[in-house]
C-alpha cells in the first residue's frame, strides 16, 4: 500500500483539494486498493472542519467528493504512514521538518511535480479567492503524482 499526505497550513483549502482529486483519479484507475490518500494542515484554526466552501464548490463543479474530509493537523506519527509527504509551499514545508522525526524525512513540494510553472509554491486561495487557478495546478500535479507512484512503487510490489 502506497500512502499520500498533502499539507497544507489550515487543512481547509489547498490539502483537502489535492486529496480529493488524486483519491478521484486513483479511484477512476481503479487503484484505491493499492493508494489511500489523505490530507493535513500544519496550523489548528480549522480542525473538524469541512473544507472551505470554495475548494467544495470547485470540486463540486468537476464531480469530485470531499465526503467524510474533515481538517486535521499533521503529526510526527505520519511519518510511519506515509511513503509521500507533499507540502503546498515552503513555510508548509518547515513547519513539518519541526516535528519529532521531521527533520530526517524527505519530503516534497507540489509544485516540483510541475517545473514547467513559474510558481514555486501553490497559492493560498483564502487570500487569493482564486480556487480555479489552485484546482488546475492541482490536477495537473496529481496526474504527475500518480504516474510517478506507478513507475516508483506500485511496480516494485
Amino acid at each position: 500500500m502506497v500512502n499520500v499526505l498533502f499539507v497544507c497550513l489550515g487543512n481547509i483549502c489547498r490539502s483537502p483539494m489535492a486529496e480529493a482529486v488524486l483519491r478521484h483519479k486513483v479511484a477512476q484507475q481503479q487503484l484505491s486498493g493499492q493508494i489511500t490518500v489523505d490530507s493535513a494542515g500544519t496550523g489548528d484554526w480549522h480542525i473538524g472542519k469541512l473544507p472551505h466552501e470554495g475548494t467544495r464548490r470547485i470540486l463540486d463543479l468537476h464531480g469530485i467528493s470531499y465526503l467524510d474530509m474533515m481538517a486535521r493537523l499533521v503529526s510526527g506519527d505520519d511519518f510511519d504512514k506515509f511513503q509521500y509527504i507533499v507540502c503546498m509551499d515552503q513555510s508548509n514545508g518547515v513547519n513539518v521538518r519541526k516535528l519529532p522525526g521531521g527533520d530526517k524525512r524527505e519530503l516534497m513540494y507540489f509544485m516540483d511535480l510541475l517545473p514547467e510553472e513559474e510558481l514555486r509554491e501553490v497559492p493560498d486561495p483564502y487570500f487569493t479567492g482564486n480556487f480555479e487557478q489552485v484546482y488546475d495546478l492541482i490536477n495537473a500535479g496529481c496526474d504527475v503524482l500518480l504516474d510517478r507512484i506507478r513507475s516508483e512503487k506500485l511496480q516494485q510490489a
